[in-house]
């Protein structure tokens, strides 16, 4: 029984998920996470689960696979799996939800005090041998809007109570009941985004949350404000983005994720009022051993124990 694995980070600080597959009986093949399917191939025909980064898991991967029945996501997101056509061939697709919630939320949360402050920049021109002198923005007391009221996005709201500021959420299932406990406020898209100093966002990629940050959105935001996104790439739309920076329509961005990674270069890396990280908000030793014993477990649920997984992310029953 063979268990693919193609996320670079699975088990780095513990072997304690490899030992346990290898104890019920797996084998485990790990290989690149860019391994193209040819790679994959050769596999496939006895693998019956796969843990998986951003491996494209889709028609051509699974009609190879006869016997796989699950799909581990090695974290939160699943747009790079055919929920569809896995669903259709019985297939489990499940996730690891709130592992690594305080790891993504420490680092939203570091990315609005580093566009707010411009720590990046001025790290940069000291470097270079300036002494500049950066006048930047409070964080303290201001308005954080926050787009996915989840896992991940409550927890930034409990840090940014630290910071005093008033937290407005928008969410299309809104939890009503955490948000009155902690003195958040649902608001509409509309007025999340006219309102907020700024603006983080914790939603995953769907038809409904593509390009959801546009040149028209952008523009409805303060000119003073921020536009952070550890997400998903195609959330915000980079073109429109890198205009309304170079326009200074908004006064900064982060982004640690983007459409299509990994980036040697673009056209939003040229502006020193947007910080760029290479998708790792996520990367903490404690997060990545969470992630990947949870993974594991449902992997044995599934195929040893004969059980549902938890977190089925493709509606199988």
């Amino acid at each position: 029984m063979k268990v693919i694995c193609t996320s670079p980070s699975f088990a780095k600080y513990d072997a304690a998920p490899i030992d346990t597959l290898q104890q019920h009986g797996f084998e485990l093949i790990t290989l690149p996470a860019d391994a193209p399917l040819s790679a994959l191939e050769p596999h496939l025909p006895d693998t019956v689960a796969m843990i998986v980064a951003f491996t494209d898991v889709n028609e051509a991967l699974l009609e190879k696979a006869p016997q796989l029945k699950i799909v581990c996501k090695h974290g939160v997101g699943v747009d790079n799996i055919n929920l569809d056509a896995t669903r259709a061939r019985g297939i489990y697709v499940t996730n690891v939800p709130d592992a690594n919630k305080h790891a993504v939320a420490d680092f939203a949360f570091a990315l609005i005090l580093n566009s707010a402050r411009q720590i990046t920049q001025a790290a940069i021109e000291t470097r270079a041998g300036n002494w500049p002198r950066i006048f930047a923005t409070d964080v303290y007391g201001k308005t954080l809007g926050i787009i996915g009221l989840g896992n991940i996005g409550k927890q930034v709201a409990l840090r940014a109570k630290g910071f005093n500021m008033r937290v407005i959420a928008f969410d299309f299932y809104p939890d009503e009941k955490f948000a009155a406990e902690h003195g958040i406020e649902f608001v509409s898209l509309d007025q999340l985004t006219e309102s907020s100093d700024f603006i983080t966002l914790h939603k995953p990629l769907t038809d409904k949350t593509q390009n959801l940050f546009d040149a028209a959105r952008i523009k409805r935001m303060k000119k003073s404000a921020f536009l952070i996104n550890a997400s998903r790439g195609g959330i915000v739309n980079e073109q429109d983005l890198y205009q309304a920076l170079l326009d200074n329509v908004i006064a900064g961005a982060a982004a640690d994720v983007f459409e299509q990674e990994p980036l040697a270069e673009h056209p939003l890396f040229t502006l020193s009022n947007f910080i760029p990280t290479s998708h790792i908000a996520g990367y903490t030793d404690g997060a990545i051993s969470a992630i990947g014993e949870r993974c594991v477990m449902q992997i044995v649920q599934c195929i040893k124990q004969g059980e549902r997984p938890i977190n089925i992310m493709n509606g199988l029953d």
